[in-house]
């Protein structure tokens, strides 16, 4: 098969009778850390393959999506270091602007502090204390996985280097007049205190209130409908089509703001849709996105009716008021002048909130830093229909496409104190200059520092080659950029991977950051349900893996992953793959015990029996599918053909099959031991990526080698054996039908029944032994009375049921099954003779009953042939 070129001691058989998680899985993977078999040397002649773990945040722990991409990513990685490949899986976390500041705001409201009390300085030397003491705990949860990452290369997003890049590239897009600072309408989260990115806006339905009300007086009037009422304040026009016929005679109008002493006029703009409500819309420019636009297409003022904590400005009754509060007080107010037209309460609409503390996003004016995303979107989907950049599945291209091709531009800028600042300063007399890493920032009298940070994503989408030293040429660079697959879920396709394409085709002279975007689903629960909090249905990884184990997780986790598909996972699911592993460890075992072996040449197939070449022919075949699924990101389909190649093949029937081999001893054992030998190294092999531990175990024991982590990749031989291999299938076939027919009799599995089997001159005569073994079938012996025959793949299996059952029982029970099989017939052969119903059915209906059809000549023939095999009653 392959060859194995590390250096190998003796191999022990000795494993404990039972495999224990608990004990094996930590001393392993400090075992493969100290040993450095994670790193990746930038000096190394061997062909690069790279991968960034998308960053996880410093306040986060493992979650179920964690240990699902990292499983993923794991399992490629450790592949292609056994490929011979020189790997890195490059690991760190991310900053996590709000995320981390509101940490240890919440630890400093415990002391009866703000982070005002602080200042700014010892507020962010509070959070790099944090981070010391607490902040990162997921990476010693990522080991308890198994992520064979390159730790002495982990980096942080705040750290020197990355810090180097950020400064660098906001210079570079500085300079060439792609950030600039500008008023305009952001998500503001009025508890946070900063804008914020659309990734961190959570919509939900919430239940609020739709309120009409009358604009004007008289025929000079009109009706809008809302449900921020309290914004009316800021209104600076009415809109409505201009070829909506209702309003032509008002466009170019001023008509009366109630509750004010303004008038505000009417414009006529294409956005407004005249069949939704009454067709015409107020216009806040100030505090809504599409109002601003408006807006600026008629010269409207913006008028800001709202602080900073969504406190109601405007000068009146109603200033000093929450927005909530102000609602209803207005709404109260233009009741009593009779304004109001028509309410709705409750009216449920999609509502956004702040994903970190759940408070309502206000859209608010503010002046902030943007970046000209245009010409970096152009090149991100350029380099995607060019074909430099692959996603997978394909048919994600397009939801890619529908983003880049229409980004807004980028708001970057946050008002918080952690986090990269912003590295711009402004003069006494208005001077601004951005400031690069190597430059000297202004100092004297007046001179100030811009106080925002940077939006953490800025950061992050630097990943792929700030980790690797840029803006330095470093060996790091050289070697590892470009990434060779970025493998990161679907949601975060538009803020997180946009972003990295962006900046990585800019800053690396048209280069893309990856050559392969492999996208996944996210974890549900059981019932393929969105796990929440709110929903109870939360799972904690790492309960599982004290339970079940590491690699039953991963398993698990690997056999759902249908590349962009949603993971459905349940906890009987991972006690599956528990049970899995624990028949990889006890099969494993028994064969250790009776002769497997890796010593020795393979012996020549033509001193093979044909069971030996059918289990070679079948792991050679597994080989081929198991890179080919690899190659395409199927990781469900390489973890089903793994299970099934092990559970089903080598350890239901190899290993049964060859029993009578390895007991009688002999040089028909020495083969088979051997060639169970190769199939154990090369299966082990295979499985390796996806459960680490337990191959690790069994592989070093079975080897002598000094670890699977670095073993060779099995390669397909080529070795194919047809004959063997329909041999073996009709050897199958008449053990299946046998049990069949026992369990049909209500025969235990280990009851002995007596048989005459009549297998000369078929291929099934060298596994007679082998047959009536597994099927518990005794010699015929004296007074042999064969009261039940079974005509199956040219051969007769007889039976000596005396005793055994009751026949004139199962005789009625089996007229009786078949009676309801020729029923059944009939039906479906009505229904399918019917023309009337053919022309009306859909071809699913048809195909169904055609179906049922087969099913009842199938159950037919076999009660036939069962009832011919009974004896007389």
């Amino acid at each position: 098969m392959t060859e194995n070129t590390q250096q190998q001691t003796a191999p022990t058989t000795e494993l404990p009778t039972q495999y224990a998680p608990a004990e094996v899985e930590g001393p392993l993977y400090q075992r493969w850390v100290e040993r450095g078999y994670f790193e990746a040397d930038a000096k190394s002649e061997k062909p690069p393959y790279t991968i960034v773990i998308p960053p996880p945040n410093v306040t986060g722990s493992l979650h179920l999506g964690h240990a699902f991409e990292h499983t993923l990513i794991d399992a490629l990685t450790r592949r292609k270091r056994m490929q011979g490949y020189e790997t890195l899986w490059q690991p760190g976390m991310d900053h996590a602007g709000i995320a981390t500041q509101n940490v240890v705001e919440r630890e400093l409201a415990k002391e009866g502090k703000s982070r005002h009390d602080l200042g700014r300085e010892a507020f962010v030397e509070r959070v790099w204390q944090w981070k010391a003491e607490s902040g990162g705990q997921i990476s010693g949860q990522m080991k308890r996985l198994g992520d064979g990452v390159a730790w002495s290369r982990e980096r942080f997003t705040m750290d020197e280097g990355l810090s180097q890049a950020v400064q660098t590239i906001f210079k570079k897009l500085y300079d060439d007049e792609l950030i600039y600072r500008a008023e305009r309408i952001i998500n503001w989260c009025p508890r946070c205190l900063t804008a914020i990115s659309d990734i961190e806006v959570e919509y939900q339905d919430d239940d609020g209130e739709l309120v009409s009300i009358r604009y004007g007086e008289g025929e000079d009037s009109l009706v809008v409908a809302t449900t921020r009422a309290e914004t009316m304040l800021g209104d600076t026009a009415v809109a409505v089509h201009p070829d909506d016929e209702r309003y032509k005679h008002l466009v170019g109008k001023l008509i009366k703001l109630p509750l004010t002493d303004r008038s505000i006029p009417v414009v006529a703009d294409t956005h407004v849709d005249p069949e939704f409500g009454t067709g015409a819309v107020k216009v806040t420019p100030a505090h809504d996105p599409n109002d601003f636009e408006i807006g600026q297409r008629h010269n409207l003022p913006n008028l800001a009716v709202m602080d900073e904590r969504a406190v109601i400005t405007a000068h009146g009754p109603f200033q000093g008021l929450d927005r909530l509060e102000a609602r209803s007080a207005i709404v109260a107010a233009l009741r009593a002048e009779g304004r109001i037209v028509a309410e709705k309460r409750p009216y449920t609409h999609s509502v956004g909130h702040c994903s970190r503390c759940k408070t309502t996003i206000e859209p608010r004016l503010s002046m902030q830093w943007w970046v000209k995303v245009g010409p970096l979107a152009q090149a991100a989907g350029d380099a995607v229909r060019d074909g430099k950049v692959k996603i997978h599945p394909q048919e994600m291209e397009k939801r890619y496409f529908d983003w880049v091709d229409n980004l807004h531009d980028w708001c970057i800028s946050r008002q918080l104190w952690w986090g990269h600042r912003i590295p711009v300063w402004y003069g006494p007399n208005g001077e601004v200059v951005c400031v690069g890493p190597d430059e000297q920032p202004p100092t004297g009298e007046g001179w100030h520092q811009d106080t925002d940070v940077l939006d953490t994503w800025f950061s992050s989408g630097l990943w792929p080659f700030s980790t690797l030293g840029w803006p330095e040429r470093t060996e790091s660079l050289e070697k590892f950029y470009p990434n060779s697959v970025l493998v990161t879920g679907y949601d975060i396709l538009f803020f997180w991977v946009a972003r990295m394409m962006m900046f990585g085709l800019y800053a690396m002279d048209g280069t893309p950051p990856f050559h392969t975007i492999a996208l996944h689903g996210m974890v549900r629960d059981q019932n393929g349900k969105k796990m929440s909090k709110s929903f109870g249905n939360v799972v904690n990884p790492l309960d599982w893996m004290d339970t079940y184990g590491s690699d039953a997780v991963r398993f698990t986790l690997a056999r759902g992953a249908n590349p962009g598909v949603d993971v459905p996972i349940g906890e009987d699911w991972v006690q599956a793959s528990s049970k899995f592993a624990n028949k990889i460890w006890n099969a494993t075992r028994f064969a250790l015990m009776n002769g497997a072996t890796v010593e020795g040449e393979l012996p020549d197939p033509s001193e093979m029996s044909a069971t030996d070449r059918w289990i070679l022919s079948r792991l050679n075949k597994t080989v081929a599918d198991v890179d080919a699924f690899y190659d395409d990101y199927q990781f469900s389909k390489l973890s089903d053909a793994l299970y099934h190649f092990a559970w089903d093949e080598v350890f239901d029937w190899y290993v049964e099959l060859s029993k009578t081999t390895f007991f009688a001893g002999g040089e028909g054992a020495r083969v088979s031991g051997r060639v169970l030998g190769e199939v154990l190294d090369v299966m082990l092999r295979l499985l390796h990526p996806v459960v680490p531990f337990v191959t690790e175990t069994l592989w070093t024991t079975l080897t002598g080698g000094e670890s699977v982590v670095i073993a060779d990749w099995p390669k397909d031989s080529g070795f194919r054996d047809a004959a063997a291999e329909q041999e073996i299938a009709l050897v199958q076939r008449v053990i299946t039908e046998v049990r069949r027919f026992r369990k049909e009799q209500g025969l235990q599995d280990a009851q002995k029944v007596p048989a005459r089997l009549t297998l000369d001159g078929t291929a099934l005569a060298a596994h007679e032994a082998a047959i009536r073994q597994i099927l518990r079938l005794q010699p015929e012996g004296e007074g042999f009375s064969a009261t039940a025959s079974l005509p199956v793949a040219g051969a007769t299996v007889a039976l000596d049921l005396s005793g055994t059952i009751d026949v004139a029982a199962e005789r009625k029970r089996l007229a009786k099954d078949l009676a309801a099989a020729e029923k059944e017939k009939a039906q479906a052969n009505g229904k399918l003779g019917n023309e009337a119903f053919l022309a009306k059915a859909p071809d699913n209906v048809v195909d169904k009953i055609r179906g049922r059809l087969a099913k009842a000549d199938e159950d037919i023939a076999r009660i036939q042939t069962q009832l011919a095999s009974l004896p007389e009653a």
